[in-house]
């Protein structure tokens, strides 16, 4: 038996989680507890029509066993089941995440119904979150369910009837194919075409029996993520297979482990551009927040420290572990204080706190407020500013359910405010979270929140490595490009220590450090240096950052420096496109504060426009604001021209390393020296941070072995072959699935090294063999929703470029000068030159593909193929393979004429007509066909013969079709103006 993706990943899935194996329909006894609570049931014992997304009868019987009104009277259940009916219905109206918010309250128990005595309200279970063993929980395969087009998942478990997850199995023996083709479908395929087995679920999942991704509705695939074992210290990485897999599996999709993502860790957000969006934990997340509930259950140790790394997402850590110490029973409703050190990061969080809808937020503007809120035993989560409690009175609030969490723990110990704090509340729990690790200053500052019973301190360690293995954050790359001046690195290390150093230096401070060392000022300063410097960062961004569509950060020694950048700046770039946001003081002169003073709502909307990839705005210049707390994934490269260090150094290069599409690393450009000794730049303890950074001078080194491994799937390919003999030459070298597989995984991997370098110099020695290798991996790259993504990816926009500029490989394309129609096939056929056969071969696959979709073409297509198999295993002579290739062609040309004739046979109107009916809405007026007389006259008056080739044709007629749809107010739909372009196109 061969392995497939049916019997080595959909089977193993749920041999795993129910016991029972498909491929020999045994029942394992060995299964995990935890996992022993799934029932395995096929597809066609479910009950239930195509068209049904739950299963009615488990529906109706958990509502007769866990309401005691609908116990009375089992036909009230109907009606829940008729208004569930009605939010499944809705989605296409109100959108899927919606429509997931709005089931999610039966689901959490929140909905009522008037089923109580003389109809008083009374709250629905649909689901017994108590006593979980009262539950059913089903699971199934090819769960075959139509709504707009008929789908069938791989694997779909049901709690109580209700369809909650949904799971895509792929081919586990393929090296390009991957979990990423599974969430695919999920994400692009199954989500829009049956979207309504969506509107219940808490996660859909995908594996290739490799790896185990997962992730929420609507979550782009960028953003899935993997889940990984409590305490498993191992590399998860090293002990990839079915055996990890299968572990990770049971657990997460353990009905306890569902039931408490879905109640405790499913947020509904509003995103920047107003759209809902639903987010769902990562595990790092989920584990850290569950050890400060359970420690707060306990009660014994009243304190512990969370080290995650930058950018892993400490901000919805905070706020899950909030929700639910607010929903834990035992807790009596706790107090929970979220405490910050700066007021950006304060934005940051309550931003987050208030976009999710959380209930009972309160920020506090004053210590005073504060004090008050404490003192009058406010139950609520309470967002406020750690020097607030400077004058905290001692036993403030004694209470034991009060919870604090202080968000970057490393820079609350100025002014012991650490001490101020434990001093105002003595009994509460106090919980430090750091996205650096202790440093050997910071040792002895940690007494607040390092418990002893904790190994090294760390209640909860989520590190560099684990953040870049699970896709959390992005590696970093520094490319140092000094300026050829010498910098007197020991005056700005002198002038450091005398000044009082902080974690992060406000504008003014900076200001104050460079009097303290004016030569270094004017020399950091230098109108010449600066120019050299912004001629440099201008020349990088164009060739570097701007055609992936991202955006930087310049950082300069200080407010007067970002003025000046700011300036020079202005020489390469329109005014639009940089921005400085810095603070200004009273002591600063009028015009400096005129010119650049920016206040906190201006600085949000610059934030906000930065962040919108269609903005002008591309730089923000800054000295100290916007280095720790500013979260902008689109945010690539920092260009940095200033002296930090430790923890900020670390925090502020992160503000780079956020997850964005198309997105592989985050880069800073080191014109200080900043990095000359990183090892010394982070005084860290952990070895591990000092591979935080990877020198762009390694990548280098790496360069000419990577190029050696991807020439070496071509041996004895003479590359200096120009046309298609060369590219045949190649691409028969590569003939089967392994081998492209294994030259696309060695391409991938050299194109990412390219990307990263370009444009150093070091590339033109490469540049033809790149050229060479980059085409070929064009011409044999699936179609774009093939399988493969991660390995047929998208191609990086240096190598584009690069394509761009070398088109004449389109050489190829003279093989189609050979027509394929009746009077060649039939001179072929009577004169058999076996010379011919393979420009016959070509044509038909070429054929076959434009019709892929077309039952009869497959036919063709396998005929074709097992065609091919008996000529080469030499059951038939050449001769006889193109007569019987010249059969095939000839049947080709017949069914191509049938649907030429189908096709003329279609109206324009018709298919218009058809189009409408189809995309037909609530919204849509009910005249059809008056919609489709306008479109078809207004189109008629204004095309011409071959309009479609034209610019000027297609934006008339694309007028036109706008001028229709405006009339009947259907001109904002844009699906709609593009299918019906589309057909227009086609028919006119």
């Amino acid at each position: 038996m061969s392995f497939n993706e049916l019997n080595s990943v959909e089977n193993y899935i749920i041999k795993q989680l129910t016991g029972v194996n498909l491929n020999t329909n045994e029942v394992s006894d060995d299964i995990t507890s935890y996992g022993a609570t799934w029932k395995y049931k096929s597809p066609k014992d479910l009950q239930r029509s195509i068209n049904e997304v739950l299963i009615e009868k488990d529906l109706k019987n958990a509502l007769i066993q866990l309401n005691p009104e609908i116990t009375l009277n089992p036909d009230l259940a109907d009606e829940v089941i008729y208004k569930l009916r009605a939010i499944l219905i809705s989605v296409h109206q109100v959108g899927l995440a919606r429509a997931n918010e709005e089931f999610f309250k039966w689901l959490y128990g929140d909905k009522t119904m008037p089923f109580g005595e003389n109809n008083r309200h009374v709250p629905i279970r649909l689901i017994d979150l108590e006593n979980l063993d009262k539950n059913s929980y089903i699971a199934t395969t090819q769960f075959r369910i139509h709504h707009r087009e008929t789908k069938i998942p791989d694997v779909v478990l049901f709690i109580n009837g209700i369809p909650v997850v949904i799971g895509e199995a792929k081919t586990p023996i393929r090296p390009s194919v991957t979990w990423l083709d599974g969430a695919h479908e999920v994400h692009d395929i199954y989500e829009d075409a049956v979207s309504q087995l969506f509107v219940p679920n808490i996660l859909s999942f995908a594996t290739e029996g490799k790896e185990l991704y997962y992730g929420a509705i609507r979550t782009p695939l960028e953003f899935w993520a993997p889940w990984r074992l409590e305490n498993d210290e191992d590399d998860i990485a090293k002990r990839l297979g079915l055996g990890e897999v299968g572990k990770e599996l049971t657990d997460l999709l353990s009905p306890q482990r569902l039931l408490d993502i879905m109640q405790n860790f499913s947020l509904f957000t509003t995103n920047k551009k107003k759209q809902r969006i639903k987010i769902i934990p990562r595990f790092q997340q989920y584990e850290g927040a569950n050890k400060i509930v359970e420690r707060v259950k306990e009660g014994r140790i009243k304190k512990g420290l969370i080290w995650h790394f930058q950018g892993s997402g400490k901000s919805l850590l905070m706020v899950f572990a909030a929700q639910k110490l607010r929903k834990e029973k035992d807790l009596k409703s706790p107090t929970i204080i979220v405490l910050v050190d700066r007021t950006d990061l304060d934005t940051q969080i309550s931003g987050t706190f208030n976009a999710a809808d959380i209930a009972n937020v309160e920020t506090t503007e004053s210590i005073s407020e504060l004090q008050t809120l404490l003192e009058r035993d406010t139950r609520k989560i309470i967002i406020s500013m750690i020097f607030k409690f400077r004058d905290a009175k001692p036993n403030m609030n004694t209470r034991e359910n009060i919870i604090v969490l202080v968000d970057e723990a490393h820079r609350t110990q100025e002014g012991d405010l650490g001490r101020q704090m434990r001093a105002a509340l003595p009994n509460a729990f106090l919980f430090g979270l750091t996205g650096t690790p202790v440093n050997k200053a910071d040792k002895n500052t940690f007494w607040a929140f390092g418990a002893e019973e904790d190994k090294e301190g760390y209640m909860s360690r989520y590190t560099f490595h684990d953040s870049i293995r699970d896709n959390a954050t992005l590696p970093l790359h520094f490319e140092p490009r000094l300026v050829d001046v010498h910098v007197d690195k020991e005056t700005i290390d002198k002038a450091f220590a005398e000044f009082k150093e902080s974690a992060a230096l406000s504008d003014e401070e900076a200001d104050a450090l460079n009097k303290k060392s004016a030569k270094m000022s004017a020399f950091l300063k230098s109108p010449e240096r600066v120019a050299k410097i912004v001629e440099d960062i201008a020349f990088h961004f164009k060739e570097k950052v701007a055609p992936h569509g991202f955006k930087a950060m310049i950082v300069t020694p200080d407010r007067y420096a970002c003025v000046k950048y700011k300036e020079v700046l202005d020489t390469y770039f329109p005014e639009e496109a940089s921005r400085v946001v810095i603070s200004t003081s009273a002591n600063d002169d009028f015009e400096f504060k005129q010119k650049s003073g920016i206040n906190k709502s201006e600085q949000e909307k610059i934030v906000d426009e930065f962040n919108d990839a269609q903005s002008d705005l591309k730089f923000i210049i800054v000295t100290a604001k916007l280095l720790t707390g500013f979260d902008a994934p689109i945010l690539q490269t920092m260009y940095l021209d200033k002296s930090i260090k430790d923890h900020t150094l670390l925090q502020a290069i992160c503000r780079t390393n956020r997850l964005y599409k198309g997105k592989s690393f985050g880069r800073i450009v080191d014109y200080f020296g900043v990095f000359d000794d990183a090892a010394k730049a982070l005084q860290f303890d952990e070895e591990s941070i000092k591979s935080v950074i990877s020198n762009l001078s390694e990548l280098r080194d790496k360069l000419p072995k990577a190029i050696e491994e991807a020439l070496s799937h071509f041996k004895g390919v003479d590359r200096s072959i120009e046309g298609f003999e060369g590219l045949e030459a190649a691409q028969n070298v590569i003939n089967n699935n392994d081998k492209k597989d294994a030259f696309a995984k060695d391409y991938k991997y050299l194109s990412k090294l390219w990307e990263s370098l370009s444009p150093d110099t070091i590339l033109n020695q490469y540049q033809h063999d790149y050229k060479w290798l980059t085409q070929v991996f064009e011409s044999v790259r699936p179609a774009a929703d093939g399988i493969g993504k991660l390995l047929w990816f998208t191609l990086g926009a240096q190598t584009t470029k690069l394509i761009h500029e070398n088109v004449h490989v389109g050489d190829v394309h003279s093989l189609e000068e050979f027509v394929l129609d009746a009077d060649v096939i039939e001179d072929i056929f009577n004169n058999p030159d076996p010379k011919n056969a393979k420009k016959i071969e070509k044509l038909l696959v070429k054929r076959f593909k434009e019709h892929s979709g077309d039952p009869k073409f497959k036919s063709l297509s396998e005929r074709l193929e097992a065609l091919r198999d008996k000529a080469q295993m030499g059951l038939i002579t050449s001769i006889e393979f193109v007569k019987e290739l010249c059969k095939l062609a000839k049947e080709t040309i017949k069914a191509e004429r049938e649907i030429a004739e189908v096709l003329q046979e279609k109206t324009p109107k018709a298919a218009l007509t058809e189009l409408f009916l189809e995309l037909k809405t609530d919204q849509t007026p009910a005249v059809v066909e008056r919609i489709v007389e306008d479109i078809d006259a207004i189109v008629r008056v204004v095309r011409f013969p071959g309009w479609q080739k034209t610019s000027s044709g297609e934006r008339e007629v694309q007028k036109s079709l706008r001028k229709a749809l405006l009339k009947y107010k259907l001109h904002k739909d844009q699906i709609l103006f593009d299918r019906a372009y589309a057909y227009i196109k086609e028919y006119y």
